[in-house]
């Protein structure tokens, strides 16, 4: 890989997660690869997951790691060319990234959407630009439209715990919320599926209230439902995640009850496996009786997060190495 921001950049996804799969078995084996090389990793927005798990995965590489929360210790960014800088931004995309690849030999960045406009958030203008002019391999650690090193641990999951002589049934099931999220998650995951689904590892199935389509980039092959208890059933994991409107973009729409999953809605399921990518608001997107219970992945999936990380870094750090 000379990237990773999406599926689109791993040649062999069955591949990538069998890495990860060997490296949670033997996590320091390769030390020496990432000697005298450094990870820089760049936050827009908070982080807990992503940001331990990435840091961790250098390190067991035997890389240097820099962490910086470009929103709160950096420059206000100017991303737009042909402006004249004489508003509140201070340093242009174009020489704070370049600058950044002077000092790293791979940058992480995290930059999630403003969930305004749709087409300003879905061209990933500020992450191409940040590729663009830092000339060093990008890791996305979650970007407006995706999150792919959740997608990554979230497919060696249920690679690693599936038992079933068959290919499982796996449902990415709409959640309730509070307040609009983004759609870069489920995104991320449908896509990651839609992938699987092609190579013969999983059936895959969405559910979600009317109005809640995910963009049909990320959903090929997908069986889409409207019907929670529907899709239920007869499934082996099960993915909870809130996402706001693609279409009404950023909004929150009328939906029907019944969306929360519980331990009653779980009766239809074989015995399933139910996942989230953290943090969860309790009882709220997901009942505590499944959080807590033996049907819960949450945080065995999280785990995953490092040997995912370390996989990708390993992948890139050998690329680099191929290129001197």
């Amino acid at each position: 890989m000379k990237q990773f921001t999406s599926v689109k950049d791993v040649d062999a996804i069955g591949q990538l997660v069998q890495d990860a799969i060997a490296l949670k078995n033997n996590p320091y084996a390769d030390q020496q690869l990432g000697k005298n090389k450094t990870l820089g990793l760049i936050f827009l927005n908070p982080s807990l997951r992503t940001r331990l798990s990435t840091q961790k995965a250098a390190i067991n590489l035997g890389m240097s790691v820099m962490v910086m929360n470009i929103d709160k210790e950096g420059w206000a960014l100017e991303t737009q060319d042909g402006v004249v800088m004489n508003g509140g931004t201070v340093e242009h995309i174009r020489e704070a990234a370049a600058v950044m690849g002077q000092y790293c030999d791979i940058l992480g960045l995290r930059s999630f959407p403003k969930l305004v406009n749709r087409d300003e958030d879905y061209n990933e203008d500020f992450f191409n630009k940040f590729i663009s002019y830092c000339g060093v391999p990008v890791v996305s650690l979650e970007s407006a439209t995706r999150h792919p090193l959740q997608s990554l641990a979230d497919l060696v999951t249920i690679t690693e715990t599936w038992k079933g002589a068959t290919k499982p049934k796996v449902v990415l099931a709409w959640a309730p919320h509070i307040k609009p999220l983004p759609q870069a998650v489920p995104n991320s995951f449908s896509e990651w599926m839609c992938k699987a689904q092609e190579e013969g590892m999983v059936d895959f199935t969405i559910a979600h209230p009317e109005g809640y389509e995910l963009n049909e980039d990320f959903t090929p092959g997908a069986n889409i439902t409207h019907n929670l208890d529907e899709a239920l059933a007869g499934a082996d994991y099960i993915y909870v995640k809130n996402w706001s409107s693609y279409q009404n973009y950023g909004k929150v729409l009328p939906y029907p009850e019944g969306w929360m999953l519980t331990n009653d809605k779980l009766k239809v399921t074989n015995n399933g496996k139910v996942m989230h990518c953290l943090p969860v608001r309790r009882d709220l997107e997901l009942s505590s009786e499944v959080l807590d219970g033996p049907h819960s992945l949450v945080i065995h999936e999280a785990g995953n997060r490092l040997w995912a990380a370390q996989a990708v870094l390993k992948d890139l750090l050998q690329s680099l190495s191929s290129d001197k």
